[in-house]
């Protein structure tokens, strides 16, 4: 009999590909309340494996789709175990074969998570089970973890945090304070509470040169230099630094004037150049025209009125001709 290289996988995958196979499967080891959700006449195999190349004679995953009994896509990955002995961090293997599930599901144009549900296929050695298959187990801090992933992930707001409350967060304060104004009609509007929190002394010297380059090249303002003038005013302690600032940003701004008044030169010098070619071409080829015109004794005039050259021109080619 020949050897098959994987005969747990090739076994597995053999069984399970079997939709009729697969269904009684899911029907009978599925969780009750999971189980009633699931329309069990629209499941399908899908292709791929999102096991890692280097674990595939370890574990077989197979993945089914069907639809919730509301319509909702939904997906099962079922994970076979091959190796005798049980791996402590399983639920958590699991929960990261999900994602990529998940995300293939984005990828094929979807805007919503699809709920993928993992299923573990274990028949080693030991039995039964030993470890558990809720992976916040798997957790160092299992209560801290629980605290974390089973409410919603904590969100900075600044756009919705009051200013006054923004000034007491000591060093992060002057961050907030100008991502939450950087979008304003004038940046100005926050040059003295900028000042203010500067003298509190919690901000670094090197952050606050950071947050004010920030500022001149993201932030808008009618009068920059009345935005840093209020700001030393308030905070004369740092007046070296946002001078040097200021000097910098005037140096930028000069060397990028220049280089589009460099630019510019260099496109107007080759309009006036070509216009001046074109003008001169056309000045000779009525010249040649008008002499052709006066060796065949036309008048005057319309020689002047079909090549558009002045009396002295045409007085200049005659003295030519003669």
């Amino acid at each position: 009999m020949p050897q098959v290289p994987n005969p747990h996988d090739a076994t597995f995958r053999k069984c399970m590909s079997n939709v009729n196979v697969a269904r009684d499967f899911l029907q009978f080891h599925l969780p009750p309340e999971i189980k009633e959700q699931c329309d069990f006449s629209t499941l399908k195999i899908e292709p791929g494996s999102f096991i890692e190349p280097n674990l595939r004679q370890h574990y077989s995953d197979i993945v089914y789709s069907l639809k919730t009994k509301e319509g909702k896509r939904c997906y099962i990955h079922c994970l076979i175990e091959h190796q005798s002995t049980p791996k402590k961090l399983m639920a958590f293997r699991l929960f990261r074969y999900s994602i990529p599930i998940m995300q293939q599901h984005l990828d094929q144009g979807h805007d919503e998570l699809p709920v993928v549900i993992p299923i573990l296929f274990y028949h080693g050695e030991t039995s039964p089970y030993p470890y558990s298959m809720d992976w916040l187990d798997c957790f160092a801090d299992r209560d801290l973890a629980q605290r974390v992933y089973s409410q919603p992930f904590p969100l900075v707001d600044v756009t919705t945090i009051p200013d006054e409350e923004i000034l007491t967060h000591r060093s992060v304060a002057l961050l907030e304070l100008v991502q939450k104004h950087i979008y304003a009609r004038d940046i100005i509007v926050i040059s003295q509470s900028i000042a203010h929190l500067l003298n509190t002394g919690y901000t670094e010297s090197e952050l606050v040169k950071t947050l004010m380059y920030y500022i001149a090249q993201r932030g808008k303002t009618a009068d920059t230099p009345q935005f840093f003038k209020t700001i030393v005013e308030h905070a004369p302690t740092y007046s070296e630094d946002i001078m040097t600032i200021a000097q910098d940003l005037r140096r930028e701004g000069r060397e990028e004037g220049m280089q589009q008044g460099m630019q510019q030169g260099m496109q107007q010098g080759m309009q006036q150049g070509m216009q001046q070619g074109m003008q001169q071409g056309r000045q000779e080829r009525n010249t040649e025209i008008a002499k052709a015109l006066l060796k065949n004794g036309v008048d005057r005039a319309l020689v002047k009125t079909s090549t558009g050259l002045s009396d002295q021109d045409i007085e200049d080619i005659e003295v030519l001709l003669h």
